[in-house]
């Protein structure tokens, strides 16, 4: 059984817990210097003998309880109750992201691994029916994920993909392409696309003839640029510490830069487009254009269907919680009293 959340921003309210649990703490502690500054224990004990010492605590634990519960409801939690085979239509989407060191460099913000991501996120993010996949790649390439209508598993998998992910470096687009082409497991796939995201450092000779081979499978691929044509050092960091840049063997600074031209030369061989990264709106927004006049393939996909609201589960044991506090007064109880629970 699945489950959605409608309205995930109304889980921001949940910082409203810690501020009444403050409050209350502060009112307490108000309130018992009062009272000492108009009289010792003993005579308020006198005056006032059936105040409860803990009922306002018990009072503050339903309030939160009524609070947590009511926000939940606001969410609409809704499950799926039913398993179907649906037909869906749409493109197949592999994304390449380039992993070697130098996507550490901070000539974009945050920095060339992180700027990717983003995209990469932010164009899952405009999807409809289609599937997508996610290869890494430097001087090797690995599979992160299968091709899947998952978006949600996507950008999980997607959190995961950094610079470590693999000890051999380099920049390999040509591995990545042959990757590519058994990613795409339907034949009759109409369109086949390839999204190579990297600041195209690749001096091998033969990633052209490789984006050959991948175009005549019907793969297209659009190429991203990440970084800028000036450069920049690639930082040595550890736990978020810089310890300093890297070297070539001459000890002279290594300075990355974007390579345009070899990524502009793949994408015309498979009929696609070079698109430039630092332009992040744009990208989306050329993306999610292309992708939407492409003709869709059909495809089947196991998915929970008849989702049902739950909220009314938790607006109602929200209010039970209310009322509870409300009519729970602050005076003693004698049989909660006997069990000793703030003692």
């Amino acid at each position: 059984m699945m489950y959605q959340l409608e309205e995930k921003t109304y889980f921001y309210l949940l910082a409203l817990l810690p501020v009444v649990w403050l409050l209350f703490a502060w009112f307490m502690l108000w309130r018992k210097r009062a009272q000492a500054s108009f009289a010792n224990k003993v005579l308020l004990d006198k005056l006032s003998p059936e105040k409860s010492i803990f009922k306002p605590v018990l009072k503050m634990i339903m309030l939160s309880l009524a609070l947590l519960f009511l926000i939940i409801g606001l969410v609409n939690p809704k499950m799926g109750t039913k398993l179907a085979t649906v037909n869906r239509e749409g493109v197949d989407i592999v994304f390449a992201v380039d992993v070697s060191k130098s996507m550490l460099a901070e000539d974009v913000a945050p920095n060339r691994m992180e700027k990717s991501k983003q995209l990469m996120s932010k164009v899952i993010d405009e999807l409809g029916g289609d599937r997508v996949g996610i290869i890494a790649y430097a001087a090797s390439a690995v599979p992160v994920l299968p091709i899947t209508n998952d978006f949600a598993a996507a950008k999980m998998f997607l959190k995961g993909v950094n610079t470590d992910l693999l000890s051999s470096q380099g920049t390999a687009i040509r591995q990545a392409l042959e990757m590519a082409k058994g990613y795409y497991d339907d034949e009759e796939q109409a369109n086949k696309i390839l999204i190579i995201l990297s600041d195209g450092e690749d001096h091998s000779e033969d990633v052209i003839a490789a984006a050959e081979e991948a175009a005549k499978e019907g793969i297209k691929v659009f190429t991203i640029g990440i970084g800028t044509e000036k450069g920049d050092r690639i930082p040595i960091k550890q736990n978020g510490r810089l310890y300093g840049y890297k070297q070539d063997k001459a000890g002279n600074t290594v300075i990355t830069k974007r390579n345009d031209k070899i990524l502009k030369e793949i994408a015309n061989v498979t009929n696609a487009k070079y698109i430039d990264g630092n332009k992040t709106q744009y990208v989306v927004d050329f993306l999610k254009e292309v992708l939407g006049k492409m003709d869709k393939s059909s495809f089947e996909t196991k998915q929970y269907t008849d989702y049902k609201d739950q909220f009314q589960w938790f607006l109602g044991f929200g209010l039970l919680f209310l009322l509870i506090d409300i009519f729970l007064l602050e005076k003693k109880t004698n049989w909660i009293e006997k069990l000793n629970l703030f003692r």
